[in-house]
């Protein structure tokens, strides 16, 4: 096993084949050195592929325009760029950070300029300096098991298939992640996450599915999931899509 944290050809892209045309799932824990140096496409560790990174950083400066808000993140191994789009009348919703604290950002990976950025889907305060070292430990532990997968030779199996190791890993990643859900909203999330429509599952499919589950509590469990970074509104705010 390679011991080098620095190592980060290990966050890789695909190349051709199956691999290329295979779509990320699930949020894989990083530091901002390992998106920096990562070559272009989907985010890739090992041959594993995620949809999603999660990472834990001071913001060090906020910059606001009529289109975007851009943060500057910064964390023990670099510093990168992060935008949050703004839509009409998104203004008053956007996060309330402040300069000098932590946050948890939840994105996707591009570049602009030649440079990596992070395109936010979610941004949350970090209250508990806890969260700081588990975010660490987790992003260590997700290299050393990805790593491990691909050599056991799980990972040119999964990437050509879609089954075997890379989905046992992707599923203990998610599993980590929805794990503080109670049974409603646990039964809600998996709803969301089987629907393959690319518009997403509606609200009025998802009170028709649980008409045990009141309008009103059935909003504070989809707004609990969206604040958590479980998932998101898709073509307007009725319908979602599972981040995993």
């Amino acid at each position: 096993m390679n011991d080098s944290f620095g190592d980060f050809n290990a966050t890789q892209t695909a190349s051709t084949g199956a691999a290329s045309n295979q779509k990320g799932e699930g949020i894989i824990p990083l530091v901002i050195k390992q998106i920096v140096d990562a070559p272009e496409g989907n985010i890739e560790m090992f041959g594993m592929q995620f949809g999603m990174a999660s990472v834990v950083a001071i913001v060090r400066n906020v910059e606001t325009s009529s289109t975007k808000i851009t943060y500057t993140l910064e964390d023990h191994s670099g510093r990168i760029d992060a935008h949050y789009w703004l839509e009409e009348g998104d203004a008053l919703k956007a996060p309330e950070v402040m300069v000098n604290n932590y946050v948890k950002v939840y994105g996707t990976t591009r570049s602009q300029a030649g440079q990596k950025t992070l395109m936010v889907f979610k941004l949350l305060p970090v209250l508990d300096p806890n969260e700081v070292t588990t975010h660490l430990l987790e992003a260590l532990n997700a290299r050393y098991k990805a790593e491990d997968y691909q050599s056991k030779g799980g990972a040119a199996e999964a990437v050509s298939s879609g089954s075997g190791s890379m989905a046992d890993f992707t599923a203990s990643q998610s599993n980590a992640i929805v794990s503080g859900l109670d049974p409603k909203q646990q039964a809600v999330f998996q709803a969301i996450k089987s629907n393959v429509s690319e518009e997403g599952i509606g609200r009025k499919e998802l009170k028709a599915k649980f008409s045990h589950i009141s309008d009103s509590e059935l909003t504070n469990i989809l707004d609990f999931m969206i604040s958590e970074g479980h998932i998101y509104s898709s073509i307007d705010a009725d319908h979602f899509i599972c981040t995993m």
